[in-house]
């Protein structure tokens, strides 16, 4: 969520801001580390190299997976790297000249992984800029007599614990362009039927925006149910307070102009729950915003992920890219609420299973056309 651009004026996208600054204005009064530290999260993350991460897989679950980085300065820090990487890995550099003529630095790696279970390990121990988040990898191999299948995914945990899928939201064309790589909407907006993908354009992210408040209000009604569930009365039990998330929404979107004052002060919290609970959880309240605020705006460094499998895909839910090779995008919008799943299957066929099955039709013709000679 941290990437989307926000809207200002009185829609769910000002929302999303009003829900942010409050978070922020929250975690300022705790300490003014946090603000020091966001600005410069901030100011680093907008000259964050370009990257690329793309898994080979070999036939036997092997894996070389390579990192291309792309920078118009030679300025690469290994905390730009997304995902884990130490010295065992193979560097190196080059420069490309792009269509304007301008110098692009390259620094890339390579590292030969004899199973996903390495790399899994090494996403336990993950020190990159993404540790943030929970990955995995998975691997399968079927042998189905005349061929072999294969199957690859790379698993990105959901950060929410109380949010909604973005399915419940977009129909399917409107997912298919929710997960499109960047190329992929800049080519179409840009094109003969621009009219037509600017107006799917906006209507997803309209979407999304409704789609990302009623996450922020739900994750902050679960938690902060979770925290007074042992005192709290059954007029603020999960479910009382679920059935009110309406009403929550259109309480925030009514007070949107001065919604930070309005919390602050407590006004707001008692239009939630009631003036005596106000006063005696507001505690309780301001913690699960901060818990939201982990949850929502969590430290992540998108890039592109991309996969080449043995023999002939058969199924997947990527894209393909320029090269052949499986492609997808990696936001953290996209595992908000759910798993984010990269999969992709191929099969191999098994030529000497071919081979043995044809013997055996022969010989077992042969035997038939012998007996019907002798009879």
């Amino acid at each position: 969520m941290v990437n989307r651009k926000l809207k200002e004026g009185n829609n769910p996208g000002s929302l999303i801001k009003i829900m942010k600054d409050l978070i922020c204005n929250v975690m300022k009064n705790k300490s003014l580390k946090f603000a020091v530290f966001f600005i410069l999260v901030m100011i680093a993350s907008c000259d964050e190299p370009e990257t690329v991460v793309t898994n080979i897989i070999h036939p036997d679950g092997s894996v070389t997976r390579r990192i291309e980085m792309k920078n118009r300065e030679n300025k690469f820090k290994r905390s730009n790297i997304q995902v884990p990487f130490d010295t065992t890995w193979i560097v190196r550099d080059s420069l490309e000249i792009d269509d304007k003529g301008d110098t692009i630095w390259v620094k890339g790696a390579e590292k030969l992984f004899k199973s996903v279970d390495e790399i899994n390990r090494d996403y336990l121990a993950d020190s990159s800029s993404n540790k943030a988040v929970k990955r995995r990898t998975e691997f399968t191999k079927k042998f189905m007599w005349f061929n072999t299948e294969y199957r690859f995914a790379e698993i990105i945990d959901e950060t929410l614990l109380f949010g909604y899928p973005v399915s419940d939201f977009l129909n399917g064309e409107e997912l298919l362009w929710f997960y499109s790589p960047e190329n992929i909407i800049d080519k179409k907006t840009g094109g003969a039927d621009s009219l037509k993908y600017k107006s799917l354009n906006d209507t997803v992210n309209k979407k999304v925006e409704d789609w990302e408040v009623r996450n922020i209000v739900s994750e902050w009604i679960g938690t902060f149910a979770r925290l007074t569930e042992k005192s709290a009365g059954d007029d603020m039990t999960e479910g009382t307070l679920k059935a009110r998330e309406n009403e929550f929404i259109d309480i925030i979107a009514q007070n949107q102009e001065h919604f930070d004052s309005l919390w602050t002060n407590g006004y707001l919290l008692k239009e939630f729950i009631g003036e005596a609970n106000s006063l005696k959880y507001k505690t309780e309240a301001d913690s699960s915003i901060e818990m939201v605020s982990a949850r929502c705006w969590v430290d992540f460094s998108n890039y592109i992920q991309r996969a080449g499998m043995p023999g002939k895909v058969i199924g997947t839910n990527g894209f393909i890219d320029s090269t052949g090779l499986l492609l997808w995008p990696v936001k953290s919008d996209f595992f908000l609420t759910t798993p984010y799943e990269m999969w992709a299957e191929s099969k191999t066929p098994n030529k000497w299973a071919w081979i043995v099955t044809g013997a055996f039709l022969f010989l077992v013709m042969a035997g038939m056309i012998f007996r019907a000679i002798r009879k």
